[in-house]
């Protein structure tokens, strides 16, 4: 592993599995839900750990996933895959990441453009910088939101083939 890894605004691995990261991943002490889904391709198939399935919106836009959690936590990063090879159209390019304390209060965090994603792309939640300048601060919240704001080549629908939710480093 990079030891310069966590001062890197992004990480891109090409692997179809989650990469091995510094940070621990808290998804599993979140509720998960989707703006709306295809039957069969829920907001399961983002947990999985199955880079063949996905979640598949079937609903007007904006396309929103939604991680509640059961007491605020410190969120660091987002690792999502995205595959623009397979999934064209349907392959998220603007990202808008929100946080708060309940699904009525939430406030944008961080937007992200990605340009022809095709693999894990790791990245902060915050884009505010940390007292000492070295990186950038968590988020605590009790609500975290992805919305996908637009998808490569206009398209409606969306895929998200995985999405780990990471706390610091402790």
């Amino acid at each position: 592993m990079d030891p310069n890894i966590a001062n890197q605004p992004f990480h891109f691995s090409a692997n179809r599995k989650p990469p091995i990261l510094p940070w621990p991943d808290i998804s599993s002490r979140g509720k998960w839900s989707v703006s709306s889904f295809k039957f069969g391709f829920g907001a399961e198939c983002l947990r999985d750990g199955d880079p063949d399935t996905f979640w598949h919106s079937d609903g007007p836009q904006p396309h929103f996933i939604t991680v509640e959690f059961p007491r605020k936590v410190a969120i660091q990063k987002i690792s999502i895959f995205l595959s623009f090879p397979q999934d064209d159209s349907y392959t998220p390019s603007t990202l808008a990441i929100r946080a708060g304390t309940g699904p009525s209060d939430l406030q944008d965090v961080r937007a992200v453009t990605l340009e022809k994603p095709d693999g894990w792309i790791t990245f902060d939640v915050s884009s505010e910088p940390h007292e000492d300048g070295d990186g950038l601060k968590p988020v605590y919240a009790y609500v975290l939101q992805i919305i996908i704001v637009a998808n490569h080549m206009s398209g409606k629908d969306t895929h998200v083939r995985g999405l780990r939710v990471l706390g610091p480093i402790e």
